[in-house]
Parts: C-alpha cells; structure tokens; sequence
C-alpha cells in the first residue's frame, strides 16, 4: 500500500489549495464552454475569434502568446478556423517573416452571434459568488498569476 505524503503543514496548505483551484478551473471552464461543442468549435479555436473580434488584427506569434500556445497549436488552430472561412491569414508587407490573422465576415458574424451565450454562461458560473468574492477571487488569482514577474 502506497505512503500518503507527510509533508509541512504549509506545504499541506498549499498542495490543498493547488488541487481546488484546478479542479475548480477545469469543472468550470467544461461547463462555461459546453455550448461551444454546438457550434463545432474548440476552446482554442473561440479564443482565437473571441481575441480577433475585440483587439482586431493581430500576428500570428501574438495570438500564441495571448492564447499560451506553441507556435505549431497556433499554427493547427488557424488552418482549421481558415478552412471554416473564419479567419484570413496575410503576409505582413514590410516584414514578410509576420503573418497577420483577422476575421473574415463569416468569423466576425459567427463571434457577434455566439459571444453574448459565452458571456452568460460566465456570468451563470459566477453566481455561486457574491460579488465581493467575485472581485476578491479575481484580485488573488492576479496576485498568483503574477508571481515571480
């Protein structure tokens, strides 16, 4: 039979703490982004159209760093949202190496469409908040997110 870990109380603390927000994330993220599934898209796939449509045109490289993806996912993510006639891809005239994304007609209408459901769900998921924990958890989870920066 496997040893449970005996580790310090703070490490205790901190592992207790680690695995609740992950798998509070990972419950949370499944049903905010359920309804993408009617609309055959990825998680990956609505950042990207949901980025575009409110920061406009943006590089290739940019859209993997917002998104924290590799160069190749991006790279996948795209081809397939531009075989949907959702996103077009441009050489950057004075530096031919950057590769500008934006939204066709098609991504701008299906994003305008579906967004609003998107914000919803969000807005569904946080009421188990008052919105004092609201702003409370958001502060916290920048704190923790800018850590060591």
């Amino acid at each position: 039979m496997a040893t449970a870990y005996k580790g310090t109380h703070e490490e205790t603390v901190a592992l207790d703490a680690y695995t609740k927000l992950m798998r509070a994330t990972a419950a949370a993220t499944t049903r905010i982004h359920g309804h993408l599934a009617d609309e055959d898209l990825t998680q990956s796939q609505f950042g990207v159209l949901e980025m575009l449509f409110h920061l406009g045109p943006l590089s290739q490289g940019s859209i993997g760093q917002k998104l924290l993806k590799s160069g190749g996912n991006v790279t996948l993510v795209l081809d397939n949202l531009q075989k949907r006639g959702l996103v077009r891809r441009e050489r950057n005239a004075p530096d031919r190496r950057h590769v500008i994304v934006s939204l066709t007609e098609e991504g701008h209408a299906l994003i305008q469409r579906i967004f609003p459901r998107h914000v919803a769900a969000i807005v569904q998921e946080m009421e188990a908040l008052t919105r004092d924990e609201q702003i409370e958890l958001a502060r916290l989870c920048r704190k923790l997110g800018l850590q060591g920066k």
